[in-house]
């Protein structure tokens, strides 16, 4: 008899501080009190005191460690909790990258072992750890984030709980000492914690959050019913750096409409990938995988003929493109990319859209 799969429960807020950890404990204790076997799979407290007196009385499954060029480092132990088979772990920071040697690299992929086994979990993350959000976080706060969880993770969810406060309300948690150490602060307050960023942050959150209501929302009023697919994305990419910021935004674009997903490399038969533009492409590839999107690889001297004629093959209604790198003279003489692709599609129905190359 196959194992049912546990239920996740994600608890996301717009920055460190918001409770989310908190409030993931208080729910905790709760159903402990009504007869549920509940542990702490992993808890990072940060110092903070409330934090810490929320967590007494459950039970924490201890970590396990390694040594690692002479310093010891801990992790997660997901056999231990696999093994001890609670009803339900708390577990910290999905975003988490786990430490040398240990099975998986990410802790969100340990959850998912976690809940094969049937165990339910409830865990926390920050919307800027949102994969698809990458460059729109960084554009906002200047920050580049480095650890990231797919968008599937919040679509596959049994619940997605925003812990939300004002921007003001968590700026006076910050002078307080209640989120960082009192050196920490004034450093947080003029560069992430500032609070135009934290306006957009939660924004953000909330529309996040939202979204994944509306599409559940959505799924289940269609379930039991066929209805022909409308809009279909496709992101155009290149050896050009930029690529993954067409390929997230294009994700973005997918996500909203609820629409399938391609992403189209097209090859110059005459042109041996470099190995630095080989791993480029690679890693587009992976990328795609983790936004659960089909990728196209195919040769053309005609780029934007090409283009056309897999927009015209999958059906396609948003193509997604860079802005070109040409010279005003080339262009000129020549006519943009731009200018040729729209050409080919002129007579059907497919938005395009350009999108801006950071220099």
């Amino acid at each position: 008899m196959l194992e049912k799969r546990g239920r996740h429960k994600i608890f996301i807020g717009m920055a460190p501080g918001v409770g989310k950890t908190y409030k993931m404990l208080q729910e905790g204790k709760n159903l402990k009190k009504q007869g549920i076997d509940v542990v702490i799979g992993l808890l990072e407290t940060h110092n903070r005191q409330e934090t810490l007196e929320q967590s007494e009385d459950l039970e924490l499954i201890p970590r396990f460690s390694v040594t690692h060029n002479n310093l010891i480092l801990s992790e997660m132990d997901t056999q231990a909790i696999i093994e001890r088979k609670p009803q339900l772990a708390l577990i910290d920071e999905l975003a988490h990258t786990n430490i040398p040697r240990s099975f998986h690299q990410k802790r969100y992929q340990d959850v998912e072992d976690i809940l094969k086994a049937g165990i339910d979990v409830y865990s926390t993350v920050n919307i800027q750890h949102l994969e698809s959000l990458n460059d729109l976080v960084a554009r906002i706060t200047g920050v580049i984030v480095r650890e990231r969880i797919p968008d599937r993770l919040l679509e596959e969810a049994s619940e997605v709980v925003v812990v939300d406060v004002t921007a003001e309300t968590l700026e006076e948690r910050l002078l307080q000492g209640k989120i960082y150490a009192p050196e920490k602060i004034n450093t947080s307050l003029a560069n992430f914690f500032q609070r135009r960023n934290l306006i957009a942050l939660r924004e953000l959150a909330l529309r996040e959050v939202a979204n994944t209501v509306e599409d559940d929302a959505q799924q289940s009023l269609f379930l039991h019913q066929t209805y022909p697919i409308q809009e279909r994305v496709l992101v155009c990419i290149s050896t050009y750096p930029n690529s993954l910021r067409l390929l997230r935004r294009g994700a973005r674009l997918a996500n909203y409409m609820n629409a399938p997903f391609f992403i189209l490399f097209v090859e110059n038969p005459d042109h041996f990938l470099t190995k630095t533009e080989a791993l480029h492409i690679e890693t587009c590839q992976q990328l795609c995988r983790e936004f659960e999107g089909n990728f196209l690889r195919i040769k053309s001297y005609n780029v934007p003929k090409a283009i056309a004629d897999v927009a015209k093959q999958e059906k396609i209604t948003q193509i997604v493109i860079g802005e070109s790198l040409q010279s005003r003279w080339k262009q000129f003489f020549q006519g943009s990319f731009t200018q040729k692709v729209m050409k080919f599609i002129a007579k059907r129905q497919i938005d395009l859209h350009i999108i801006g190359t950071e220099q």
